[in-house]
């Protein structure tokens, strides 16, 4: 029977052009779609762009564009991923600036009045993180994540979300081991209720922040992030007019898995999931938390030189190059130093002269001596070690264990000898080429979810009994 099964990633923010990390994000997500999909399971993947705020209506003004206008052209990008990272066709994308997802949003904070007041508030804000920080948060008077950028300071009256009242209804969603992914950053999400909640700021004064959903019953303030963008998560399913129908199928009833960096573990395990709890909707299954890339030892930075553009890597090398990458050489769970010299060996080293060289080798035997195709072999299904790794978000181990299925098919060519023992033994020399055939095309299947463009050249080859053209060209 199909399972229900839900994916999300988060929203990256509509103000700069994709970059490697959310690459890495959605690349991770679209494995596990896919395999969910091939697995015989019912899936909704959602993704979208955020597109409220100071920081995106300030940008927009110094462009001189209309705000509309300027989150239009950035979240165009963002929907093109979709084909140039060859993203699941069933993908569905969500904007925060979509009609239902206002008037949703504005729901939402509805169901969760009881939780809401409003009072005067100074403090420390940061531009760049669109939030407000404590004197504990700062490193040298600046915000760890922008040191360059002097925080603010606010005072203004806002309306606040009492996250201090769902201390022990959070720890007691947390003891559930696999609700956050991996182990140790439910023990940070732990420590961190444990040290003490503090309610948050959930809006803003319209006239400092006049880019956002309106707050309801009061037209001065504007939703801040929170209540605005995290929602995307149920809206994207239709709530809540269509409650009954995906909602009810895949938050409710089904297995619902966020996909998030881990620098969002409060936000993700603990503020969103109070707010559910406030509104009174299950909370996630669970969240998923990668590491981040960065290059050559140091964040990504313009001014360092060190940007990698993931669009760039996928118009020379295609798109297939880059998810194997992104899923078999960056950690699952940690950071992970990403460097061009690093993409280039292992594209000539597992791609070029790895599957590509062994299914032109394989294809090229089936093509001069078998006179007709070999039956489609029956899919095999998934391999336990390979399910294990892919049922716990462990892309590295589960492309490894095909890497190595490569290998062993690259090893019993040279073992076997085919090419010579068809001329010694035509008939043994056939069922040889056949059973490599058969393996390759099961290989062809597990690759499906990492390289889908790659798999489907490879089945379709099988079946035809063609060699491709050469599925990874060299570079030097």
């Amino acid at each position: 029977m199909a399972r229900a099964f839900y994916l999300t990633t988060t929203l990256p923010y509509v103000n700069a052009d994709p970059h490697i990390g959310f690459a890495l994000e959605i690349v991770q997500a679209d494995i596990i779609a896919r395999y969910r999909i091939l697995a015989g399971d019912e899936v909704f993947f959602n993704t979208g762009t955020d597109e409220h705020g100071l920081k995106i209506y300030r940008k927009a003004q110094e462009e001189g564009k209309d705000t509309q206008a300027y989150i239009d052209e950035y979240a165009a990008k963002f929907r093109n991923l979709k084909e140039k990272l060859n993203l699941s066709p069933d993908l569905h994308f969500i904007r925060t600036t979509d009609a239902h997802h206002v008037s949703a949003a504005q729901e939402f904070w509805q169901r969760c009045e009881n939780d809401i007041y409003k009072k005067k508030y100074k403090g420390l804000y940061c531009v760049g993180d669109e939030a407000f920080l404590k004197e504990s948060d700062l490193v040298g008077g600046k915000c760890p994540n922008h040191p360059t950028m002097d925080p603010i300071e606010v005072e203004e009256e806002n309306y606040f979300f009492k996250l201090s009242a769902y201390t022990h209804q959070l720890l007691a969603y947390l003891a559930t081991e696999g609700v956050v992914l991996p182990e140790w950053r439910r023990q940070e999400a732990i420590n961190f209720v444990k040290q003490g909640l503090e309610d948050f700021s959930i809006s803003r004064v319209k006239e400092k922040m006049p880019w956002g959903v309106p707050v309801p019953g009061d037209d001065g303030q504007v939703m801040y992030v929170w209540f605005d963008a995290l929602t995307n998560y149920i809206t994207t399913l239709g709530w809540p007019e269509d409650a009954e129908d995906n909602f009810k199928k895949f938050w409710e009833g089904g297995e619902t898995i966020q996909l998030a960096g881990k620098d969002q573990v409060r936000f993700q395990s603990v503020m969103w999931q109070a707010m559910l709890m406030s509104a009174g909707l299950p909370t996630t299954k669970r969240v998923v938390y990668h590491g981040f890339i960065t290059s050559g030892g140091q964040k990504m930075s313009k001014s360092v030189g060190n940007v990698i553009d993931p669009i760039a890597i996928v118009e020379e090398y295609g798109s297939d190059a880059l998810r194997y990458f992104l899923a078999r050489h960056v950690h699952p769970f940690e950071d992970s130093d990403v460097t061009l010299e690093k993409f280039k060996e292992a594209y000539n080293a597992d791609l070029a002269n790895g599957i590509g060289n062994v299914t032109a080798r394989i294809m090229q035997l089936a093509e001069t001596n078998l006179k007709e195709p070999i039956v489609q072999p029956e899919p095999v299904g998934f391999p336990d070690q390979y399910v294990k790794a892919l049922e716990s978000y462990n892309y590295n181990d589960a492309m490894g264990f095909v890497t190595q299925q490569i290998q062993n098919l690259d090893l019993k060519i040279s073992e076997q000898q085919p090419f010579k023992l068809i001329k010694e033994n035509p008939e043994s020399g056939r069922f040889v080429i056949s059973e490599l055939c058969a393996e390759l095309y099961h290989i062809g299947l597990w690759l499906q979810p990492f390289v889908p463009a790659t798999s489907n050249a490879i089945n379709a080859a099988v079946i035809a009994n063609k060699k491709p053209e050469n599925l990874f060209p060299r570079k030097e």
